[in-house]
């Protein structure tokens, strides 16, 4: 299969505005790909694809005048199906909710419609954006899998069906499915941004965006905050309206995370390279090789993946043991299994475990006193085959567990199927880890390992 183009609508705003391309023709050649790839990939639950194609009408007019309502003034989007919408059903990947429609927007879908964005449809998620997998297919290989639970907004963004998609993420469903369908993934801070009409009530719950570029995932998600905010308490994600400029940061700590040492050669080869080129463009890299306050961070990062997995359980007893009262057969045996845990547990068992969490936070937050950033891998290989599962979590619970932000960008591949590289920052400093992730992306190009009959080739693109 040949490689899927990701469509930037970030790109294309300066042409928008000088006439030589419009929203309307934007959205048809999204439309094109839809009608081309949707029976193989099946990204979407549902579309409107007449009403989109009015909305980009009424967006072509007002760029026309001068006068778009934002930066992303008719920019195709899709709706990750936890996420509810007015004029489509939000089905949450679940029997029990087949058909249902809340008949209201969410407060970021309210805010995209403001904004002028043009809500494609709803695109296709795990059960409750947890276990079982829904029917969507990876863009690359339709034998593999997307990667979840935000699979249809990935699986879109990097067909080029829509410029962006929202995604949910308590432990690696949106940085994993990047990785996995070779699209920008971009995980807020905690409460960055709002989460009303959200189905995903987790304590390390965030909404978040797949975009074809850091442009669009900065755009899609400051147009939002500036009209919604953030979760409440939460002062939203802090920056400016347009992405913030590239900062090549000083120092970069190498976190061997969780995941390293069953990550496959390849892609600790490529991300190895990727540090030598950061070091060779004056970036100083540490490690726990260099370092005592990395050395303990690794040391304390292997508890995040069963931490998550415990406070989860205790946080989904509600509304699980609804569900089960109201018809268990239509629940996947995980999310019962999940249930039965939680009544393993006691309130004090998770009490334990959320003060666990904040001291290892505490800790991580340190680090900000001696790097910018911290760059692992997103995911320890490519998308497996098989539609079955959504894939290793391991690297991408990281970010999730320590609530700070996270990105996965799409800058490398072995044997034509990406592989992300994730950068994690500092609570709130989302608008800094776009910077800087910025440069490195400039710095680092697109690395390929691919084999032949001589073994492994590389090479830096």
């Amino acid at each position: 299969m040949s490689r899927p183009l990701p469509r930037s609508f970030a790109m294309s705003i300066a042409n928008f505005a000088n006439g030589s391309d419009t929203p309307r023709a934007f959205l048809d050649r999204c439309v094109a790909e839809i009608e081309a790839r949707e029976p193989q990939v099946k990204a979407f639950t549902t579309t409107r694809l007449e009403a989109a194609q009015k909305a980009a009408d009424a967006s072509t007019k007002r760029w026309h005048k001068g006068a778009p309502l934002s930066y992303i003034d008719g920019m195709p989007i899709g709706v990750k199906d936890v996420i509810e919408t007015a004029d489509m059903p939000t089905q949450m990947g679940s029997e029990l909710y087949e058909g249902w429609a809340p008949g209201y927007d969410s407060a970021s879908v309210h805010a995209l419609r403001e904004a002028g964005a043009i809500i494609l449809g709803k695109t296709v998620t795990t059960e409750f954006a947890a276990t079982r997998p829904g029917s969507t297919t990876n863009p690359y290989d339709v034998s593999r899998t997307p990667g979840g639970s935000s699979s249809g907004s990935a699986a879109g963004v990097g067909c080029g069906m829509i410029s962006a998609g929202l995604g949910t993420q308590v432990v690696g469903s949106i940085l994993r499915p990047a990785s996995y369908c070779g699209v920008y993934g971009f995980k807020p801070s905690l409460g960055g941004i709002n989460r009303g009409g959200s189905h995903d009530y987790m304590s390390q719950s965030v909404q978040g965006v797949l975009g074809a570029s850091l442009a669009d995932c900065w755009q899609v998600a400051i147009e939002i905050v500036t009209r919604a905010g953030g979760d409440p308490g939460h002062a939203g994600i802090i920056g400016p309206p347009l992405p913030p400029e590239a900062d090549m940061p000083t120092t970069v700590a190498f976190l061997k995370t969780p995941g390293w040492d069953i990550a496959v050669d390849g892609a600790r080869k490529v991300l190895n390279d990727a540090l030598a080129l950061l070091s060779v463009a004056g970036v100083t890299i540490i490690s726990a090789d260099t370092d005592s306050d990395v050395t303990r961070i690794e040391k304390l990062l292997p508890e995040s993946l069963p931490l998550t997995r415990r406070i989860n359980a205790w946080e989904s007893r509600w509304p699980l043991n609804t569900y089960v009262d109201k018809d268990e057969s239509k629940l996947s045996n995980g999310l019962v299994e999940r249930l039965h845990e939680a009544e393993g547990m006691s309130v004090d068992d998770y009490r334990h475990d959320i003060l666990r969490r904040e001291e290892i936070r505490a800790a991580f937050a340190s680090l900000a006193n001696k790097v910018e950033c911290c760059i692992t891998l997103s995911a320890p290989d490519v998308a497996p085959v098989g539609l079955e599962t959504t894939g290793n979590p391991i690297f991408a619970v990281q970010g999730s567990f320590l609530g700070v932000p996270t990105l996965s960008l799409p800058l490398a591949s072995l044997n034509d199927l990406p592989i992300g590289f994730q950068f994690l920052g500092f609570l709130d400093e989302d608008a800094a880890l776009f910077a800087h992730a910025a440069a490195i992306e400039n710095v680092i190009g697109f690395l390929k390992v691919a084999r032949d009959e001589h073994g492994q080739r590389y090479e830096r693109s």
